[in-house]
């Protein structure tokens, strides 16, 4: 029960980031293209990319917290369907070459992104105060 509850309190504050993002967005960016989406998204991979290469290295790392980051936190935060509908939007709406702008964005952007969140993510952290970084 408590991994329900780790996906469902992270994933009401994922929620709660993508609806601010899209706001806060949608307060200076006035054109039909979805770009609120294409950002969240694009975090979204970079995020989760990181944190499944960092968790990865922490192998004391609770699965309430794993699942509660990955599935609630970042699952919530992005969003397909919404991507799905503003590109047949976008279709409907005679703006095919803005609809595949945004797939080709989306795809290779989320790939590129994810890829450079686990590059991050697998970074080890420099050395402190004179301690010895192993091979």
């Amino acid at each position: 029960m408590k991994y329900g509850w780790a996906v469902g309190l992270a994933g009401s504050v994922g929620a709660l980031l993508r609806y601010e993002a899209g706001l806060w967005t949608h307060s200076w960016w006035q054109f039909t293209f979805p770009l609120a989406t294409l950002a969240i998204n694009l975090t979204g991979c970079l995020v989760l990319g990181w944190f499944t290469a960092w968790a990865t290295t922490r192998p004391g790392l609770p699965e309430w917290l794993r699942l509660g980051i990955g599935t609630g936190l970042i699952g919530a935060y992005t969003t397909f369907s919404t991507f799905s509908v503003e590109t047949l939007t976008l279709l409907r709406d005679g703006q095919a070459g803005a609809a595949a702008l945004y797939v080709g964005a989306s795809l290779i952007g989320g790939l590129l992104f994810a890829w450079a969140g686990f590059r991050l993510g697998e970074r080890r952290p420099a050395a402190r105060n004179g301690e010895v970084r192993g091979a």
